[in-house]
């Protein structure tokens, strides 16, 4: 009989996040030697790799960092909550990371070709999921630049790893501008607005907004002579709901996130905002 025990199995699949029957198996196999068990398990995990290609990856985190003014931020996918939490699956995030920092990729394509340990991060990939016995993906990666950026990383449930991030950049420096910008990025976090300004809003997307309240309040029998006005109102409010710079402040209500930027000295210049699987 094989010489380890319950332990041995619990440290091994917080190590690999593999299932319990494939970690008793490689430590039968490996005959209670951890090491070699790892390895058989990280064998048979290449050789599965295309029964994996089809799965999907609706679990993961995202991993964030600002150095000098340029911060990056990943979205890294797998498929279960259980490898999304694990240590081998969280430090693999934290090398990709790395990489999007070193490699100044703004697209996954180019991050995927960027060279890690020798080897392209694309192979990396395909050895974590050998590692993990699931699928592992890059997903996402972001790069925004400014005088201050913001990066916050927000868990949906205290047992994950973060879920949602956001990158938030401004163009000033200073405490003030260190605060606003963290509160924004706190903002965006919750609020998730769509675009930074209303000049970034598509001109057919406004044209569609306009067409879609004016045919509404026609179908609710407004007058003729306040359906301008009703129209630019429910415009407006499209605006709050989608621009950052519109929307209502999470802190106060009472301010909107324009004017808590003015008080501030600072102009919004960029911002990203990943939530995972969405």
């Amino acid at each position: 009989m094989a010489n380890y025990t319950a332990a041995d199995i619990k440290a091994l699949r917080e190590r690999t996040g593999a299932g319990m029957m494939d970690v008793k198996k490689a430590l039968d196999e490996a005959n209670g030697d951890a090491e070699k068990a790892m390895e058989l398990i990280r064998i048979k995990g290449l050789k599965g790799a295309t029964k994996r290609e089809g799965r999907s990856t609706a679990e993961g985190l995202v991993a964030a960092s600002v150095n000098g003014g340029v911060g990056v931020m990943v979205e890294v996918n797998c498929e279960t909550d259980f490898v999304a939490k694990a240590a081998p699956f969280i430090e693999f995030s934290n090398k990709v990371l790395a990489a999007a920092q070193a490699s100044g990729a703004s697209d996954v394509e180019t991050l995927l070709a960027f060279d890690v340990d020798g080897k392209p991060l694309s192979e990396l990939v395909i050895e974590a999921g050998a590692l993990l016995g699931e699928k592992v993906a890059v997903r996402r990666v972001a790069r925004v630049e400014g005088a201050t950026v913001d990066a916050y990383l927000h868990k949906t449930s205290k047992d994950l790893p973060a879920q949602v991030g956001v990158l938030f950049a401004v163009d000033g420096e200073g405490d003030a501008a260190a605060e606003a910008a963290h509160d924004i990025a706190v903002h965006i976090a919750a609020y998730a607005p769509t675009y930074l300004t209303r000049e970034e809003v598509p001109a057919e997307l406004v044209e569609s907004e306009r067409r879609i309240a004016d045919e509404t309040a026609r179908a609710e029998g407004k007058p003729e002579a306040a359906l301008t006005k009703i129209v630019e109102g429910r415009l407006t409010g499209f605006f709050k709901e989608s621009v950052l710079v519109d929307q209502a402040f999470a802190k106060d209500a009472k301010k909107s996130v324009a004017q808590v930027l003015e008080e501030a000295g600072v102009k919004a210049t960029a911002f990203a905002r990943f939530r995972v699987g969405a």
